[in-house]
This record gives C-alpha cells, structure tokens and sequence, in this order.
C-alpha cells in the first residue's frame, strides 16, 4: 500500500517506509547485517553494492522520515552532530553562515572550534529579531541556521519570516527540528530548505539508541549530501536504524503524552515561590506565543527554569530528583533533569553563556511520559530540598 501525505501523521509514523519484506513477509523491517551484496555482473546490482552507501534497514528509515518532514530525499547518519557536520562540509572556505545564539552546546562547539578553522566564518544572532538578521546578510552569506525551539531557552525562531528573508538573497535555510519533532513543527512546508534531527532525542525515543538526519527537497542539496555521506562513511549501523524505526512507531503517541506532562509541569512551576522563571513558549504570556500556536502543534516535553539562588541550589535541585534522572540528552520516555552551564552548554564560555541567557542557575528538564502527578511531586521536593 502506498502511504500518503494525506494519511494521519500517526499512520505515517507506523507504515512510511516500512512494508512487509518481500521474500519472508516480516512485518518488521530486517536488520540487514551485511557489509556487501552479491553483484550479477560487474556493476549489475540490485541496488545495493556497499552498505557505506546504502543498506536496506537504513533506506527504510529514510523513507519514513523523508515521509514525515514532507521532504523528497532524506539521509540518516551516525549522530546530530555528524548530520551537523556534513552540511558544514558542503559549504567552501570563506562561506558565511548566520546562526541563533541560543543553539545546542555540542553544535555551536562544532561551528567555532572545528569548522571555523577550515575558513568558515559564524556570526550568532537573535534570529528572534529580524531586524538584526537583515543587518548581518553579507554577500558571502551561504547559510542560516535555526533551532526552533532553541536548546536551552526555548526561543522560537519565525520560520517562515526567516526563509522569506534569506529567499530574497539566494540563502540556504537550515532548521533544526530535534525539540519539536515532524509531530509536532514542518520546516519545511514554512519555506525552510533543510531539516535536521539528532534522531537520538525524541525520533529514537527511547534513550537507547544514537543517530542524526538530514530532510530536504533542494535536489542539489540532496546529491551534495550523498556524495559526502558516501565519502565520509558517517553513517548508522543497521541495528541503530532499526531500533530507530522502532521508535518512530509510537512517536506520535508519545508526542501526545510528553506536551500534556509537559503542561502541568509548567503549570507548577510558574506558582512556586522558589522558581524566578520559567521559560515554556505556550504560557499564554510568552511573547512569542502567538508565533508558538501559528507555528507549531504542541510544546514538547521541554521547559527549562530559573531556580532561586545560584549554580549551587541549582546543582542541587538536579542531585536530589528521584523520577528526574540528571543526565545529557532528552526526548525519551523517561524525564531526564540537566544543569546546562555544566553540562550540554559547558563548552560555550561563561560570558557567551551569560550573554545569551543561560543563568547559572538554570535546569533544563526533559519531561518524560511517567504519571505527571508523581512527576510534579518528585520535582517539587527536590525544589524544596
């Protein structure tokens, strides 16, 4: 059967790419173990000739994501930041390339301490402000990239505005769409030209499993990705993109289950005496949340908050959750408390850091899909502990 884009996405989410195997009839995609393929001929294959370009398992992964971005190609890849890297790889030196502020430790890293040694230059930027992103257009100008929401401050980026603005100028826009999810945000039907996920976080799911990838319909783009994928061999075991596949299955069930635990998290949070913000884009007060319901269809499981005191109460808040594991990453079924200034973000100095928002003082939480009574009660006295 072939699956439509008018399909539900949570249909999508459970038959794109993944069709009975023809010669068993497994329902579940195989995990095809194999380094090669058997050729008839010199050069006459049956589409596989080396699993470094392509592999079954990884092909269906990519159809069920190219499925859900609304993309024509998509490209799975060992993590986010190799994803992350691959496009940087297509750009030449002297490239320039604009990019939020507020973006994920681990790529910013890759931005000033790999690739602007090769001749790539950044400039960070509020891209909330568009007034600030016309100012910083120069003619060698190749690239925008956004994360929206933003890791660990929520910032929401106009989509839609941005890739109006770099249309104008010939400009490549990238969008990270790791916290929203195909679920829950489309880039791509907002006018943006690539997608980018770490799959680890909620595409996985399930804190098991890493992975990164790559959506576009830009046909240039696409051949560019594939020549560098195959050349770089960055990409994922057939296991990862199984287990990967598995976790897309229920993406959409959970999607449901973390932005409603993620709700009445926020809920509590915003009355506690101790908590001197919270950032959540769907309160009904957040200055972006117009843009918030305009642009997306539900909040995520992420909030981040502003504990009362400094590093150390807020240190201790992520030692003393019991349901809270403190660890990096996010997106899992189960709800992970992180202390950004000394873990995801600990690699930005502290005067960027501050520069940007990120207090001392702030928790980023990861809110799970446990009970969200017992949710709050373990956060709550962890607070007050």
């Amino acid at each position: 059967m072939k699956i439509s884009q008018a399909m539900d996405f949570a249909t999508q989410c459970i038959h794109a790419g993944q069709h009975p195997e023809k010669v068993t009839g497994a329902v579940m995609t195989p995990v095809f173990q194999t380094s090669t393929y058997a050729q008839t001929s010199p050069s006459q294959h049956k589409g596989y000739e080396y699993s470094r370009t392509h592999n079954p398992t990884r092909t269906a992964l990519e159809e069920s994501l190219k499925a859900l971005e609304h993309a024509q190609f998509a490209f799975c890849f060992a993590s986010g930041c190799a994803a992350t890297s691959i496009l940087m790889l297509g750009l030449n030196p002297g490239d320039h390339v604009i990019a939020l502020d507020d973006l994920y430790g681990g790529t910013r890293r890759l931005f000033t301490k790999v690739f602007e040694r090769f001749g790539i230059k950044y400039t960070f930027l509020d891209l909330s402000k568009q007034e600030l992103l016309a100012q910083a257009i120069t003619k060698q100008t190749k690239m925008i990239w956004v994360e929206s929401p933003s890791n660990p401050l929520l910032k929401l980026v106009d989509i839609k505005a941005v890739s109006n603005k770099a249309k104008e100028h010939n400009i490549l826009v990238v969008v990270d769409n790791t916290f929203a999810t195909p679920a829950l945000q489309n880039p791509l039907l907002l006018g943006a030209d690539i997608v980018v996920h770490s799959t680890t976080k909620y595409i996985g799911g399930h804190s098991d499993v890493v992975g990164g990838a790559i959506m576009t319909s830009n046909p240039m783009w696409a051949e560019k990705i594939a020549f560098l994928s195959n050349s770089i061999g960055a990409i994922p075991a057939p296991w990862d993109c199984f287990l990967t596949l598995r976790g897309i299955k229920t993406l959409a069930l959970r999607m449901k289950q973390h932005c409603e635990n993620a709700s009445f998290i926020y809920q509590n949070l915003r009355k506690h005496p101790q908590i001197n913000r919270v950032y959540f884009p769907f309160d009904p007060e957040h200055p972006q949340y117009v843009l918030a319901q305009s642009q997306m269809k539900g909040s995520s499981g992420m909030i981040s908050f502003v504990i009362e005191g400094n590093e150390i109460q807020a240190k201790k808040v992520c030692e003393n959750t019991r349901l809270f594991t403190c660890a990096e990453s996010l997106g899992g079924v189960e709800s992970l408390i992180e202390h950004p200034s000394s873990m995801t973000h600990a690699s930005i100095a502290k005067e960027s850091r501050h520069a940007i928002g990120i207090d001392d003082a702030l928790i980023r939480l990861s809110v799970g899909i446990e009970d969200k009574n017992d949710l709050w009660l373990d956060l709550k006295q962890a607070i007050e502990k």
